[in-house]
């Protein structure tokens, strides 16, 4: 009998719940911070006014990324209980329709009919909703629905990510806020475009450009604003 031999690779697919998460809460945390800041400081406001906007955008933020990422990963994970559920019962009450359903699946991709069947009829002596799951539904251990992971990733990464522009604010001289926290803010946008594209395995020049440009585009927007409107806070 022909061992085979273990080959283990990584594959950025494992990594993508938390770093969707990971990316939209530090991301968001330094762009609407920032943008905050910007937005206040242009309306010629005092730094106390600046910074306690920031901070309660800071903390405000937070907790709402986490709820929302909660509320909404937890409505992906009932509509994959519910429908691994279904599955489960139509296995238990028509095994020869599932078994047939799961046979053409795998003609679909490529196998002849005969081995197709072979393939779904062993799949099934073993797990044979993990079978289902993965194959007809497309729930898989990697992309199954975590929403604990995804509130507490985005909480603390939006707080990560926002404390970069509050420090900058409260270093940066009066003057100059404005411009030393847009550069600040740019750079840290380029950074996280890099990290987030290194992770993923993908290109980084495209994902520092994208986070980049709309980052610029949300601080011009809230500068004209402050400037326009002249709020003090």
């Amino acid at each position: 009998m022909t061992r085979l031999k273990a080959h283990v690779e990584r594959h950025a697919v494992s990594r993508i719940g938390w770093l969707r998460a990971a990316v939209l809460g530090a991301n968001d945390g330094i762009v609407s911070t920032a943008a905050l800041v910007v937005g206040v400081a242009a309306a010629e406001t005092s730094r106390g006014a600046i910074l306690l906007a920031a901070g309660a955008g800071l903390v405000a933020g937070a907790m709402s990324m986490a709820a929302g990422e909660y509320v909404s990963v937890s409505s992906q994970a009932d509509s994959e209980a519910a429908d691994l559920a279904r599955e489960r019962r139509e296995l238990a009450t028509q095994p020869e329709e599932e078994l047939d359903e799961i046979t053409a699946i795998y003609v679909a991709r490529g196998l002849t009919p005969d081995l197709a069947r072979q393939v779904a009829v062993q799949l099934n002596a073993g797990d044979a909703l993990a079978a289902h799951a993965r194959d007809e539904l497309g729930i898989s251990e990697h992309l199954t629905a975590r929403p604990v992971q995804a509130a507490l990733t985005s909480a603390a990464t939006f707080a990560l990510g926002a404390a970069m522009p509050l420090v900058v604010t409260m270093l940066a001289p009066h003057g100059i806020m404005i411009p030393v926290v847009t550069a600040a803010t740019l750079a840290a946008l380029g950074v996280l475009g890099w990290l987030g594209a290194w992770a993923g395995g993908a290109p980084p020049l495209k994902s520092v450009i994208r986070v980049t440009f709309w980052g610029a585009l949300a601080l011009a927007a809230t500068a004209l604003i402050g400037k326009a409107f002249g709020t003090v806070v």
